[in-house]
């Protein structure tokens, strides 16, 4: 049963949350769940301090953890982490509507413990944990946009329902992207058949914006690269691929140098680089109709 949050409790609640606090909940909101690694990669500058701070923001019932049942050979998952009723109760107090106008429902947010989408989430999650830890090390650098799988399929589905939307700055340059995360369970014609909706998506927005896959390693990269650059949507949509164990001698994550457009063999492009590549980029200009000659 929930708890009656009065003005009191709420004031005292809002007093112990600090300004990250309150950061980490409305992404682990729109996320639906973060593990320890990712909320100290965006957050802190060690993992001790991560777990310590988790640990009394779970106490404080703003976040919920679990663990994940793996193989015994994989050894123990880190916790990962929803949010919890109280952080709720915060964020509808914020918005001045009570908790039960909020739409927070404890066993909604808890379906994603026995989801088959979990890895999935997980995993799509980890790139803009990634980036948002990269800026964080690096102050010319910001994610100013991420939106996740389910807010992406309010705004474009059923044309084409991407696992992310994102727009990263490094320096002068900007680029926006879909991405699509493959676990590496989908036939590779299937994941190449997306190509499909973000050339209608294209077409029917005037908007050219490039789709980034992230694979799991080399070999499903290189099979994967065959299938979409046969794909006759590659003419409407610039494509890249990308993997964690690319160009791995340097340890920056997917804003480095670990995407490869599919109409080059090397070298590999850091993030924003690729904006360079793809000159023409973002909203096209339709053509002047032509006049006809007076009689």
């Amino acid at each position: 049963m929930s708890v009656r949050y009065t003005p009191t409790m709420l004031t005292q609640l809002a007093a112990r949350l600090t300004d990250r606090d309150r950061k980490l909940i409305r992404l682990t909101r729109d996320f639906r769940v973060l593990t320890s690694p990712q909320v100290s990669e965006m957050f802190f500058d060690t993992d001790d301090a991560a777990r310590r701070r988790l640990l009394a923001l779970t106490r404080m019932g703003v976040l919920e953890r679990f663990r994940p049942n793996l193989p015994p050979a994989m050894g123990t998952a880190p916790y990962h982490y929803v949010i919890g009723e109280t952080a709720a109760a915060v964020l509808a107090s914020e918005q001045g509507v009570e908790l039960s106008e909020f739409g927070y429902r404890r066993d909604r947010v808890l379906s994603i413990v026995y989801s088959q989408r979990l890895a999935h989430t997980v995993g799509t999650n980890g790139i803009a944990t990634s980036l948002y830890g990269y800026a964080r090390r690096h102050p010319e650098t910001e994610l100013t946009t991420w939106w996740p799988e389910h807010r992406c399929a309010t705004e474009w589905a059923p044309i084409t329902r991407p696992d992310a939307y994102a727009r990263w700055t490094e320096g002068p340059h900007s680029i926006e992207f879909f991405l699509e995360y493959d676990t590496g369970t989908e036939p590779l014609d299937r994941v190449a058949h997306k190509l499909d909706g973000y050339a209608r998506l294209t077409e029917s927005s005037r908007i050219v914006t490039p789709v980034l896959f992230w694979v799991q390693g080399e070999r499903r990269e290189a099979n994967l690269r065959k299938k979409l650059k046969h794909h006759p949507s590659t003419m409407f949509v610039p494509i890249a691929t990308g993997h964690a164990a690319a160009n791995s001698t340097v340890d920056d994550g997917p804003a480095g140098a670990r995407w490869l457009p599919t109409d080059l063999d090397h070298p590999r492009c850091q993030l924003a680089e690729l904006v360079q590549h793809w000159p023409g980029l973002g909203p096209q200009v339709a053509p002047e109709p032509a006049e006809e000659d007076s009689e």
